[in-house]
């Protein structure tokens, strides 16, 4: 007795190479690729770019630079303007079937067939008068010089499914208009080669933002006209801004470009993205593999789910503070850092992004300015720091020393000796400093002078 084995999982992503990635288009990539990776499946990157006057390789080139940085690497990939013959027959099959008809209104004709509908409170919906043309109709609108756009004959019915987020749900395809498929100059709409495609590489499940629901009635159509099943479908809710505006309208403040720009790490974007709007807490995570075996899509509600950035940085933090020094390593030899992993484990609590490091750097390696509140107490300090190298051990004798000859205590021992050393009032604990800085430095900057 023979088996046959199910076909692998496999999800898309199809960005449309118009545009920078936000972090709406990340979530949804980044849903997908945790869906598929917890089930050993496939992730498929499609570039969507049928849009000829506003795709660019540049816009595609920043996606796939994008998605490299988050990690979300694909196991496939397509560029649909290398498969138009593929939609071309399609086409061909549904206008064989009478499910694409050719239609000759002009956009103002259409435009005002919409108003007269809603004049008299019916549904903006196209009245199909397409269907009535005859063929010598068809012939003398040709010869007047309209070229066809093509419209999907919808059945006019339920379309029912049941969906992987919001469970059992139904779109009646009478209030939704037939959809164009083909423009007048013979260019593809979104719709058809987005279902050719899912069926050639052999997508399993679509997830994607709800705003494409009433589109998944008129699709599942299209599947079945093309005699293919339609894949499991999923529509999770979308995510918003902190002050809940779409994301679109705020493109720029929200683009991953400038999340990495400003230091974010991929890492605290998957997490927060992960989990928004889930019934999980938002925390860091290790690593992807991680977030893809806690991810179920029953944790999603309904509600749309607010990004702030506000929470994005303080998440970034909490996982740089636990960052080793083999992660960062290269990076801070990048930014001219030493000291190794002494001065990481000094500082890494003190900042919310790698690149701040640098700062701290300035204050062990100087020149730094001293604050010296007080010059007798910062001589008497001098005088009683031990001799030889200074250690994190140096710290306490020398603090206790400085207590007894003044008796200074609390802030008033510690925040002169913290103003002198490193020109601030708050940082990382001065018992590693003082190590990092070394016994000249600190003897300089007690006498006042900048080094």
């Amino acid at each position: 007795m023979s088996t046959t084995t199910p076909p692998p999982e496999t999800v898309r992503f199809a960005p449309s190479p118009t545009g920078r990635l936000h972090v709406g288009n990340i979530r949804t990539a980044l849903q997908n690729w945790l869906f598929v990776r917890r089930r050993e499946g496939r992730f498929i990157l499609r570039i969507d770019d049928t849009d000829r006057e506003r795709s660019t390789r540049e816009h595609e080139r920043a996606i796939l630079a994008d998605l490299a940085w988050l990690g979300l690497t694909h196991d496939g990939f397509a560029r649909q303007s290398e498969r138009l013959d593929l939609y071309e027959e399609a086409a061909g099959r549904l206008k064989a079937s009478g499910h694409l008809y050719p239609c000759y209104e002009t956009a103002d004709e259409l435009e005002r067939k919409r108003r007269l509908r809603l004049a008299r409170g019916l549904p903006p919906v196209y009245d199909r008068s397409a269907l009535e043309l005859t063929a010598q109709d068809r012939a003398r609108l040709e010869a007047e010089g309209r070229v066809p756009h093509w419209r999907f004959r919808l059945s006019q019915g339920p379309v029912s499914w049941t969906d992987l987020v919001r469970g059992p749900t139904s779109i009646d395809t009478a209030s939704t208009s037939d959809p164009i498929l083909i423009r007048e100059d013979g260019s593809f709409l979104y719709t058809l080669p987005s279902v050719v495609d899912d069926i050639e590489l052999g997508i399993t499940t679509i997830l994607r933002g709800e705003d494409h629901v009433t589109n998944s009635g008129a699709q599942i159509e299209i599947f079945e006209a093309l005699g293919a099943p339609s894949p499991k479908l999923g529509h999770a809710p979308l995510l918003v801004g902190a002050d809940g505006e779409k994301l679109s309208k705020r493109l720029g403040a929200l683009s991953i470009e400038q999340l990495r720009g400003e230091g974010i790490e991929p890492l605290a974007i998957a997490c927060l993205l992960a989990k928004l709007g889930t019934s999980d807490a938002v925390e860091p995570a290790p690593s992807l593999e991680a977030l893809a075996e806690a991810f179920d899509l029953e944790k999603l509600g309904r509600a749309p789910a607010r990004f702030d950035p506000a929470e994005l940085a303080m998440l970034n933090a909490r996982l740089v503070h636990d960052m080793p020094y083999e992660a960062v390593a290269e990076r801070l030899h990048g930014l001219g850092i030493g000291d190794g992993e002494a001065f990481w484990e000094a500082i890494r609590e003190n900042i919310g992004k790698v690149e701040e490091a640098r700062e701290w750097w300035a204050v062990v390696a100087g020149p730094v300015t001293p604050v010296i509140p007080d010059p007798g107490f910062a001589a008497r300090a001098a005088e009683l720091l031990p001799e030889g190298e200074l250690t994190p051990a140096s710290w306490k004798p020398w603090v206790d020393a400085i207590k007894a000859a003044t008796g200074a205590k609390g802030r008033a021992l510690f925040m002169p000796l913290r103003q002198a050393l490193t020109g601030r009032e708050h940082g990382p604990e001065m018992e590693k400093l003082i190590a990092l800085i070394g016994r000249k430095r600190v003897l300089a900057r007690l006498a006042g002078k900048a080094a």
